[in-house]
């Protein structure tokens, strides 16, 4: 057995409060695209017992009832019930709502009517990443912990009677060959899972890796290589959780959102901002090229770092990395990015289809690794190769 190195990620279920005021924003933002295309929306969501406070900025043509959407949203997610202390029948909104600024809007407006390049939203730097772990080209561990919150996600709505209620998160432990840094096995698994007070420690347990962790491990058995450890509600109990036991806020699971920790984070959240926020757009567009770069043959792992500065269209940088499984120099690489890509905030939105609503399912289970997006396909791998 090589020497082995251990790295862990984690996952959070659609119930989670953070998880959930990250939908409830982009909810609200994909109602606002539906009537307006070109909305300037930026929002942030509180939530606490019995309460969702809305607040941020927003600028746009079309009316949505915004009280309706975040109850809307709640009930989805299957806080239903008012026993639980949050539900989405009952909760009180506060909306505290402000135009953009214009000082913001003079770059970003001007260049989407097409009167000059559309600059970005704001400065800032983004990543992307991409390596061949799994088919999905993402790293293993979040895969895992993804896979297992949606597999427990979708056992909880099928049957609703089992007992599990919609808050949980899980942990995924991968050990890696620590000369060729590829993924060896799995290593532990841990999983809380919010439920009724009708079951009992062991009920839980028994529950969750019958209906849930052993279902996900069946996709991955090649890592299956010794005993793994599994901490199954560790405390012993959670019959409480969401909003109610723990107050949620927009953007406070990047890390869940990307790589798990795995690659860097350019420090800006998703959820809630419209696209010409290079905040979101760029990372998008960023994820997108490192996909482009290994599927293209080009790296086996790499990493994409744009810059932008406000009202600027054009990236500052562009910065690739690819932890030596480079085929070709990495200024290569950049080169052949620059040349093949418009990675302006006009550009990308338009080659990642990001005016349409499609925002709040990427709120549930990461931004990343699911096929549905536009920003996971790699049918431009050629343009690189």
């Amino acid at each position: 057995m090589p020497d082995l190195l251990l790295f862990t990620s984690e996952s959070v279920s659609e119930g989670h409060p953070d998880k959930l005021a990250d939908q409830i924003s982009d909810s609200i933002l994909d109602a606002l695209l539906s009537k307006d295309a070109g909305s300037r929306v930026a929002l942030e969501t509180l939530l606490t017992r019995g309460l969702a406070v809305i607040a941020g900025e927003v600028t746009t043509h079309g009316y949505v009832e915004i009280a309706d959407v975040v109850r809307q949203c709640i009930n989805d997610v299957g806080y239903t019930d008012t026993r639980l202390g949050f539900d989405g029948n009952t909760t009180g909104v506060m909306i505290a709502i402000q135009p953009q600024s214009k000082d913001i809007s003079v770059g970003v407006d001007q260049g989407a009517k097409g009167d000059k390049p559309q600059g970005a939203g704001d400065q800032g730097m983004m990543f992307g990443f991409a390596c061949d772990e799994t088919p999905e080209l993402m790293p293993l561990p979040i895969t895992i912990a993804h896979e297992l919150m949606a597999r427990y996600t979708a056992f909880r709505k099928e049957n609703p009677s089992a007992g599990l209620r919609p808050d949980a998160k899980s942990q995924v432990t991968i050990a890696y060959d620590a000369e060729t840094g590829k993924p060896q096995l799995i290593d532990t698994i841990v999983l809380s899972a919010q439920h009724s007070e009708t079951l009992d420690q062991p009920a839980v347990r028994k529950l969750v890796m019958e209906k849930v962790v052993l279902p996900v491990l069946s996709n991955y058995q090649q890592f299956v290589k010794k005993d793994i450890t599994y901490h199954i509600n560790p405390t012993g109990i959670f019959t409480i959780g969401g909003p109610q036991a723990d107050t949620g806020v927009t953007g406070r699971k990047i890390i869940v959102d990307t790589y798990g920790g795995y690659a860097r984070h350019g420090g800006g959240a998703f959820s809630g901002k419209d696209p010409s926020k290079v905040d979101r757009s760029a990372a998008y567009a960023a994820r997108w090229i490192a996909k482009q770069v290994v599927a293209a043959g080009l790296a086996t792992k790499v990493e994409i770092q744009l810059a932008y500065a406000i009202g600027v269209a054009e990236p500052v940088s562009v910065f690739v990395e690819t932890f030596g499984t480079h085929k070709i120099a990495p200024s290569e690489i950049s080169k052949r990015i620059r040349g093949n890509f418009d990675l302006s905030p006009r550009g990308i939105i338009k080659s990642l289809d990001l005016l349409k609503p499609q925002y709040v399912q990427t709120a549930k289970n990461g931004h990343f690794g699911h096929p549905e997006f536009g920003w996971e396909k790699t049918s431009d791998a050629k343009r690189l190769a």
